[in-house]
This record gives C-alpha cells, sequence and structure tokens, in this order.
C-alpha cells in the first residue's frame, strides 16, 4: 500500500494507490489506530478518483520528525574525523542510549522535487539519505518513508552543542514521496543509494543498507516514545550510512536523488 499526499485546488488531498482518499481523510487520525487496523481501514476509504496533483510531502502540518544520529559506523568513523571532540561520537555509538533529536515539524518539511537549501553560515554541507519510520500513537511502526536529513558538518565539526544549528534551519528537511504500509516488509533490509550530479554530471553516488544500522529500529522508536507522547504518531529518521568523503560539499544547482526499496526522492540545491 502506498499513501500519497498531493497538492489540489483548496487543499492537499491524500491517496491510496493512485486513489484519492476522502477529502475528510487524516494521517493524524489514521495513526491514532492501531497497526493491525489501519490497511483494512484505507482500503474502506479509497475512492474511484484518480490522483492528480503536484505530490507533497507525506505528513500533516502538525507532525513531528524526528532524527537518529551516529547509528552506523561509517556515521561515527566521519563524525570522528570532522569533529574537535572525536570521542563524543565514540561513546554515543557504544553507548545504551542512542542519539535522538528533533528535526523538523512537517509543515517546514520540503515536498519531493522541490528544493532543500545549505546554510549560507556554513562552508560543508551534506545531505544524509535515512530511512524513515512511519510511527502511530502507540509507538508502533506502520510504515516507511525516505528522509533527507540536510547538514552542514562545519557547524557540527565545530561544536557537537551547535548541533541544533547544523541540523534545524529552513530547507533542512525533505520527505517522500510517499509511505509505503507493509507488514511483511523488513525494513532492516532495504538497500539505500544516494546519488548527487552537478550540471549533468555525476558527483557523487554511494550505496548502504538499512542492515548496517547498528541498533534494531524498535530500539530508536522505544527510546523516543519512553517519556514523549505523540498522539497523532511521529517520524524518526535513522542515520545515515552514506556520507561523502572531505572536500565534497553541496553546491547551489546540485540534484540529490534518494533511493530506498521501491522509493526515490529527487531535490535540487537552493
Amino acid at each position: 500500500m502506498h499513501l500519497t499526499r498531493h497538492s489540489t485546488t483548496g487543499k492537499a488531498r491524500w491517496a491510496l494507490d493512485g486513489n484519492f482518499l476522502p477529502e475528510s481523510f487524516s494521517l493524524c487520525n489514521l495513526m491514532k489506530l492501531p497497526a493491525s487496523e489501519i490497511p483494512a481501514r484505507l482500503l474502506s476509504l479509497k475512492t474511484d478518483e484518480a490522483a492528480t496533483g503536484t505530490l507533497l510531502a507525506p505528513a500533516d502540518p502538525t507532525h513531528e520528525i524526528w532524527a537518529s544520529g551516529v547509528t552506523y559506523l561509517s556515521s561515527r568513523l566521519a563524525r570522528e574525523a570532522e569533529s574537535q571532540v572525536a570521542d563524543v561520537y565514540q561513546l554515543v555509538y557504544n553507548a545504551a542510549r542512542p542519539e535522538l533529536f528533533f528535526k523538523a515539524i512537517a509543515r517546514r518539511a520540503i515536498d519531493p522535487g522541490q528544493p532543500i537549501r545549505i546554510r549560507d553560515d556554513s562552508d560543508w554541507n551534506t545531505p544524509e539519505p535515512e530511512l524513515t519510520l512511519v510511527i502511530n500513537s502507540a509507538g508502533e511502526i506502520i510504515g516507511h518513508t525516505i528522509g533527507n536529513d540536510v547538514s552542514s558538518r562545519s557547524i557540527e565539526g565545530e561544536n557537537p552543542l551547535y548541533l541544533p544549528q547544523a541540523k534545524v534551519y529552513n530547507g533542512s528537511c525533505a520527505i517522500g514521496p510517499g509511505i509505503v504500509i507493509d507488514s511483511s516488509l523488513d525494513l532492516a533490509a532495504l538497500d539505500i543509494s544516494l546519488e548527487i550530479t552537478r550540471e549533468g554530471k555525476q558527483e557523487f553516488i554511494g550505496e548502504t543498507s538499512a542492515s548496517n544500522i547498528k541498533r534494531p529500529l524498535t530500539e530508536l522508536v522505544e527510546y523516543l516514545y519512553r517519556e514523549l507522547d505523540f498522539p497523532e504518531g511521529a517520524f524518526l529518521m535513522t542515520g545515515t550510512g552514506i556520507i561523502p568523503d572531505e572536500p565534497f560539499t553541496l553546491s547551489r544547482g546540485d540534484h540529490v536523488k534518494i533511493m530506498i526499496g521501491g522509493l526515490a526522492l529527487e531535490n535540487t540545491v537552493a
């Protein structure tokens, strides 16, 4: 099952497998249901009206998007190399408690095909392709999408306490193109790839697998929900295992394509 959100005259509308759901449909309300009830509810709401309109980020505006850090060994090594306090990243990689941080409210998320941004006060910026979990109010994983956790490596490398400034700014978060709901999928086995082109030429390509995430995905969710309520559900980026080597940095006009499973999220850099 594939949920998408579309720009239509008057308001955004959700669709299931290419057909609109009723105008009153809300992902927030759907995510209040137990995971076992969601597929049947969606099928009961599907209409015969073909979905049209530009794709939007697949979240309701009030959803929170969170992120996990240093979940891949490659991420730990890259952070250690860039940081003036490298042992922080080794400690969190090996610790029982994962690194979790707030990334964006969904109304700030960049839509598929729309421009992401790099900070004007940073000279080292990279995309971070991440398997992104869609979680209901009870803390059950109901599906997945793609997230791009655009980041300033120079700002985070200067001081780990600058993480919010390195991670949270206008245009730093893109998700999409839709949500896959399939309980039979082994999310930890999904392949992830990143391709960056510049002026029509391939500038970088990399790939990994979600199986390289050190922690079980359910453990990341459990820590996020441990002392925090999400009455309408939440999105959780699970970290990146693809980090372009220094001195690569994003430039305006670059085209970023992330693929996870059968999904592809593409954005240019503004």
